[in-house]
């Protein structure tokens, strides 16, 4: 047996890649995190190397305990098969046997979403909630987890839905706010449009609200009338790492 130590959890996303040691009993982050920018081309191998980097500077903490790594493409069994908002040299890409490659460790790779849909089930906003919860990640795109009595239904691309004639996160994401200089109301209004249409085709018993812009939440969620209850997300931008780890202990009781 090797060294036991906490599970680490590493979250890249478009400009930065972010990691740190996770307590699961407490929910929380064991330590400060380490970010290092993205770097550019971001090609998987690229990035494995800044994943690798980051290992390395947790060493000491986490020993050969399993890594979860987030990635902002659909997942499916540590295969790469979207990206929309990542290289496009990902496409195809076993990210899980790269990432291994790389660092020699244990490692679970999943979507971004994902990764905050677990964290916010287990320790945040979607806890002991019974019935069907979708988290909602407004950022340069909208990424979204669905959770149903407890349960993750992994890559949903819920940002993608077409309304009106348009891909929903051209319009709905935090992103399209900034460019097109919304004002909370008038974003608020496609917010109201997005979330009308999510509960039309789902009646969810919870919508809860992550991403950057979630921070601000008391300045556009009060805007929405929904039948059912809207909600910001309680661990903001540590939820990925949180989930990834989480999964990354629990996939590796499992094999």
């Amino acid at each position: 047996m090797g060294k036991k130590g906490k599970p680490l959890g590493i979250d890249i996303g478009g400009s930065g890649i972010k990691g740190a040691p996770v307590d699961l009993a407490a929910g929380e982050l064991a330590g400060a995190r380490l970010k290092i920018l993205t770097p550019k081309p971001a090609t998987p191998d690229a990035v494995a190397e800044v994943v690798d980097q980051i290992v390395d500077h947790f060493a000491e903490q986490t020993g050969d305990s399993p890594i979860g790594v987030t990635v902002p493409a659909v997942v499916i069994r540590g295969t790469v098969l979207s990206a929309a908002n990542i290289d496009p040299s990902w496409l195809n890409t076993d990210a899980e046997a790269l990432i291994k490659e790389h660092t020699g460790r244990s490692v679970t790779v999943l979507n971004d979403a994902d990764a905050a849909g677990i964290a916010e089930l287990h320790y945040g906003a979607a806890k002991g909630v019974q019935g069907l919860v979708i988290l909602t990640t407004l950022g340069t795109g909208i990424g979204t987890a669905i959770i149903h009595d407890g349960r993750l239904v992994p890559n949903s691309e819920l940002g993608h839905l077409e309304i009106d004639g348009y891909d929903a996160e051209d319009r709905a994401a935090s992103s399209a706010k900034d460019a097109e200089e919304l004002s909370w109301t008038e974003y608020a209004e496609r917010l109201q449009t997005y979330y009308d249409t999510i509960e039309k085709l789902f009646s969810p018993d919870l919508i809860v609200v992550g991403g950057g812009i979630s921070k601000d939440s008391e300045k556009f969620l009060p805007k929405l009338t929904l039948r059912c209850p809207i909600v910001p997300a309680q661990l903001r931008n540590q939820a990925g790492i949180i989930g990834a780890a989480h999964l990354a202990v629990e996939r590796s009781k499992t094999s």
